[in-house]
C-alpha cells in the first residue's frame, strides 16, 4: 500500500473526506462548470457568428477541439517531470493565474470594448486565430494542473477514500456538463459571448482561492529530488516503468483506439444534432447538457461500487458500453430518443473517469505520477486529435455530399462517421476487456515507504514493486 497518503482521521471523515479536499472539491467544481461553459460558447460563437453557412464551418469548429488537444500532446510529455519536482499545490496557483488571464483576455475579441491600437475589429482568420491560440495556452496549463492534482489527491486522501473521492470529482464534472451546456447557448444568444467568457476567468480565480486556502501536510509540500536536473534521465525512468506495467499498457492502447473512434463526436456533434437530430441551438445546449444526468448518476453508483466491482474491471466494461452506445447514438433521427442514449452514455463514462484515478494511483509510486500522466494523456489526445481531424475532413470535403440508403435505413456524411467511430470504439473496450483480465497475474499494488523517513531511497526512484492477492479484473 501507498503509505505516502495523509493519516487517517481519528473520526469517520464527513461527505468530503476532509477539509482540504473539500476545498479542492469546491474549486474545481466552479472552474470546470466555467470550464464547459467556455467550450460551448466557442462552439457556438463560431457555427453562428465567425462561420456562419460557411461551407467550412466543421473545421472552423474542430480548430477549437484541435487546440484543445495539441497542448496534451505538445507539452503534456515535458510537463510530467516538472510536475513530479513540483510543490503540487502552487504550481496548480500559478497555472489558475495564467488561465484566468488568458480567458479574460479572450473578452476583447467579442468587440464588447476596442483593442487598444486597432481600429475597429479583427479580421476573420486573426480572430480565429486568436481564439486558437487561448485555448491552446489555457489547456496547455491544464498539462501541469491534472497530474498535479492528481498527485495532491493522494497526499490529502488516505487510499481507502480515494474511490470516494474521484467519484465526488466526477460528480461536479457532471454538474458542470449538466448546467453549462444549457446556459451557456442561452447566455450566447440573449446577452452575448463575453459573459460566459468572464464566468470562466473568474471561475479560474476562485480556484486559485480555494488552492490558497488548504493547510496541505509536510508531504505534499515536498519535491521529488531524484536524478533532479537531468530531465532525460527522469523521462526515462518514467518510461520504464509505466511499459512494465500491463494496466498502464492497456490504458493507454484501448485509450488511445476509444478516443480515436469518439474523435468524430467530439468534432461534430453540432453539425449532427442540427441536421440528423433537426433540433436547433438551444436543443443543442438541452442534448450536451443531458449527459451531466447519466454522469452524475454513473459518479454516485461508481463511487459507491467501483472498488467492490474491481476498478479493472468499471473501466473495461465502461469501454464496451460506450462503444455499442456510440453506434445506437448514431442512428437517432430525432431529439428525445437522442436525449436518452446521451444520458445512458453519460453512465459508463462517468464510471470510467472515476475508476482510472485510483486504479493508477494504485499502480503507481508517488514519485512517478506526474510521468505516468504525461505519457498517457499525451498518446491518448493524439489518437482523439486525429479522429477528430480525419472526421471534420471527411465531413467537409471526403463525403460532403455523401447519402445512402440500405436495408431500410439513410446514411448521411456525419452519422456515418459515427457510426464508425462507435465500432472503433468498441473494439478498444474488447481489447482493454481481454488484457485487464489478463492482468491478474501480476498484481501491480506499489508499496512505497514514509515520506518522512529521509534514510529511504530518493522519492525520484521506484522503491518498489510487487505481486499481492486482490486483482484488477
Amino acid at each position: 500500500m501507498n503509505s505516502t497518503t495523509a493519516s487517517p482521521a481519528a473520526k469517520k471523515p464527513g461527505l468530503f473526506i476532509n477539509r482540504n479536499f473539500g476545498l479542492l472539491w469546491l474549486g474545481q467544481t466552479i472552474s470546470i462548470m466555467g470550464d464547459f461553459a467556455f467550450s460551448i460558447t466557442l462552439v457556438v460563437w463560431i457555427y453562428t457568428a465567425l462561420a456562419k453557412d460557411q461551407p467550412w464551418a466543421p473545421l472552423a469548429v474542430t480548430g477549437v477541439l484541435v487546440a484543445t488537444t495539441v497542448p496534451m500532446v505538445l507539452v503534456g510529455p515535458l510537463a510530467g517531470v516538472f510536475v513530479d519536482r513540483a510543490d503540487k499545490r502552487g504550481l496548480m496557483m500559478v497555472m489558475s493565474v495564467i488561465q484566468a488571464v488568458a480567458a479574460g483576455a479572450l473578452i476583447a475579441l467579442t468587440g464588447v470594448f476596442p483593442i487598444p491600437f486597432l481600429a475597429g475589429a479583427l479580421p476573420l482568420e486573426w480572430t480565429l486565430g486568436a481564439v486558437y491560440g487561448v485555448v491552446f495556452l489555457i489547456n496547455a496549463c491544464e498539462q501541469f494542473f491534472r497530474p498535479a492534482q492528481m498527485a495532491l489527491i493522494g497526499d490529502i486522501v488516505a487510499e481507502e477514500y480515494r474511490g470516494r473521492a474521484s467519484g465526488l470529482l466526477q460528480a461536479s464534472g457532471s454538474l458542470a456538463i449538466l448546467i453549462g451546456p444549457l446556459l451557456a447557448p442561452l447566455v450566447v444568444v440573449t446577452f452575448g459571448v463575453e459573459w460566459t467568457l468572464l464566468f470562466d476567468a473568474l471561475s479560474f480565480v476562485v480556484a486559485f482561492v480555494t488552492l490558497l486556502a488548504m493547510r496541505v501536510p509536510r508531504s505534499a509540500r515536498s519535491v521529488a529530488q531524484g536524478e533532479r536536473g537531468h530531465f532525460g534521465r527522469e523521462f526515462l525512468a518514467g518510461l520504464r516503468f509505466f511499459f512494465r506495467s500491463q494496466v498502464s499498457k492497456t490504458i493507454l492502447i484501448a485509450g488511445m483506439i476509444v478516443l480515436f473512434g469518439a474523435g468524430a463526436i467530439n468534432a461534430l456533434d453540432i453539425f449532427f444534432v442540427t441536421q440528423n437530430l433537426h433540433a436547433s441551438i438551444p436543443e443543442y445546449g438541452v442534448l450536451s447538457g443531458s449527459a451531466g444526468i447519466g454522469l452524475l448518476l454513473g459518479s454516485v453508483l461508481a463511487a459507491i461500487f467501483a472498488a467492490r466491482i474491481g476498478y479493472g474491471r468499471v473501466v473495461w466494461l465502461s469501454l464496451i458500453a460506450l462503444g455499442a452506445l456510440m453506434v445506437v447514438y448514431a442512428r437517432m433521427t430525432s431529439l428525445w430518443p437522442a436525449v436518452v442514449v446521451i444520458v445512458l452514455v453519460g453512465v459508463p463514462n462517468a464510471a470510467l473517469n472515476v475508476a482510472i484515478t485510483p486504479l493508477l494511483l494504485l499502480v503507481t509510486p508517488r514519485a512517478l505520477v506526474g510521468r505516468v500522466m504525461a505519457i498517457l494523456t499525451p498518446v491518448i489526445n493524439v489518437a482523439n486529435l486525429a479522429g477528430m481531424a480525419l472526421a471534420g475532413y471527411l465531413a467537409s470535403i471526403t463525403l460532403v455530399d455523401f447519402h445512402e440508403e440500405a436495408l431500410g435505413f439513410t446514411f448521411g456524411p456525419v452519422d456515418t462517421i459515427f457510426m464508425a467511430g462507435g465500432a472503433i470504439a468498441l473494439l478498444g473496450g474488447i481489447y482493454c476487456a481481454l488484457n485487464l483480465r489478463s492482468a491478474v497475474i501480476e498484481r501491480e499494488h506499489v508499496r512505497e515507504e514514509p515520506a518522512a523517513m529521509p534514510t529511504q531511497e530518493p522519492e525520484g526512484s521506484l522503491i518498489a514493486s510487487g505481486v499481492a492477492a486482490q486483482d484488477f479484473d
